[in-house]
């Protein structure tokens, strides 16, 4: 029995670490789409994305008579799946109005932030317990968060793009939650949800907004970066919540800030300023406190 258990963290881990590192080419590539696409529109696509591409999942699954053996959403599941959807409109708009005034490589490494969110609100609402370990790790997690949030040392000055980063981490945290509550459900039904009415939540603030794109190019290059990024990535790392718990997948996910901030030095060949190395060093001993915690 320990051994099936065992078996079991293993792979639940192994699916946090996938959903991480198809998370992590998010920032860097949306900043990149970014120059063309209104932060709401881009918000909009990388839903939509998400729910189109895993619609064409299922619709294969189903061709070859693939048979789901999920549970669907059900009546109480109500209230936090509209959680989920409303946060889902909001952190990701927060997160492209950051990218657009922070570098790409701040604003990865300030998405371990998250953890922080996850965790304190895994403990304060759904009552999950947060080790010893766990709180060391938030604790050099936030530092090197207030470290990247500071624009200017000199005369301590915040950087705009910093807080609205911070913003949608908080919100993913409560969305993460509110995840967790329903992740025992059709991991594909619940991403496809999200995809959707996230997405078409968003459009419809870029169309009060007028921020409308009509560059077929970017769109095709947004909707791919969503299935990727937030489609593949959320439907594997719900599956590491059943068995993770919040908490801990965030824990997890921490990998992705490291590799998307190592793409965007390489991408937009920034040179990271002596502020940043001091918060990516003080980062990685966050990381390494929350990834190998063990309840």
């Amino acid at each position: 029995m320990k051994d099936f258990h065992n078996i079991k963290g293993a792979k639940a881990s192994l699916f946090a670490i996938l959903a991480a590192s198809l998370y992590a080419i998010n920032s860097p590539i949306s900043k990149l789409l970014l120059i063309e696409l209104s932060p709401t529109m881009m918000a909009a696509l990388l839903y939509i994305g998400a729910g189109i591409g895993l619609t064409i999942v299922v619709g294969f699954q189903k061709s070859i008579g693939k048979k789901s053996k999920e549970l669907s959403l059900a009546k109480r599941d109500i209230p936090y799946t509209i959680g989920m959807i409303v946060l889902d409109i909001v952190a990701p708009i927060l997160l492209m109005i950051g990218l657009k005034f922070q570098a790409a490589s701040n604003a990865s490494l300030l998405n371990n932030f998250e953890i922080v969110a996850t965790s304190i609100i895994a403990m304060c609402i759904f009552k999950e317990v947060i080790t010893k370990r766990l709180w060391i790790g938030i604790f050099f997690i936030t530092v090197s968060s207030f470290i990247l949030t500071i624009d200017d040392l000199s005369t301590f000055s915040f950087s705009f793009g910093s807080i609205f980063v911070l913003l949608a981490c908080i919100c993913w945290g409560f969305e993460n939650n509110c995840t967790r509550k329903i992740s025992e459900r059709n991991p594909l039904q619940i991403v496809i949800m999200k995809g959707f009415f996230s997405g078409i939540g968003s459009l419809l603030i870029a169309v009060l907004l007028r921020e409308i794109t009509t560059n077929i190019g970017y769109i095709f290059m947004a909707l791919c970066l969503g299935f990727v990024a937030y489609g593949l990535s959320i439907l594997f790392y719900i599956y590491a919540q059943r068995d993770l718990g919040a908490a801990k997948t965030s824990a997890y996910y921490a990998i992705a800030p490291f590799i998307g901030a190592l793409l965007s030095l390489i991408l937009f060949r920034e040179i990271p300023s002596i502020s940043f190395l001091i918060a990516l060093i003080i980062m990685l001993i966050g990381t390494y406190y929350t990834t190998t915690d063990q309840k």
